[in-house]
């Protein structure tokens, strides 16, 4: 990812690179962690696959870069993940799947036209993880492999 970091121009508003992730679901305020972590490790795994950062778009002011590569495994990490997860009670949003990387929640037509342009490299996705938002924070607390 170091590389899409030095192909966004510099100066502009970037989201922190330790931020960065794919969401493959959002629960919102849950009252323990535990229960969930339970859950996505019973999650059938795909198998390691690669994917690669290319192409860009926008919701509203916030800039992507759009995922590529073995879409068919990572949709059925996603939807594996949804099926365990609603299946254990939680309630997720109906939006349909459409796997980005946000780079920037302001409307930065620098970043755009940069973005627009990107082609990263492939890389090896062998795990998954529950990731808890936290005071404008992200904290990993824990991760399967696949």
């Amino acid at each position: 990812m170091s590389h899409l970091r030095r192909f966004l121009p510099p100066g502009e508003r970037v989201t922190p690179t330790a931020k960065w992730h794919i969401t493959l679901a959002f629960l919102g305020d849950v009252p323990s962690p535990e229960p969930v972590a339970a859950i996505l490790g019973a999650v059938p795994s795909p198998g390691p696959f690669a994917l690669r950062l290319q192409g860009s778009g926008r919701f509203g002011a916030a800039t992507w870069i759009g995922v590529d590569g073995d879409l068919d495994k990572l949709t059925a990490l996603h939807a594996g993940i949804r099926s365990a997860l609603a299946g254990g009670g939680y309630t997720l949003d109906d939006r349909p799947f459409h796997p980005h990387l946000t780079v920037s929640y302001h409307a930065d037509n620098a970043i755009r036209k940069a973005a627009a342009n990107y082609a990263g490299d492939p890389w090896q996705v062998t795990d998954f993880a529950l990731v808890l938002s936290h005071n404008n924070r992200y904290e990993q607390l824990r991760s399967w492999p696949l």
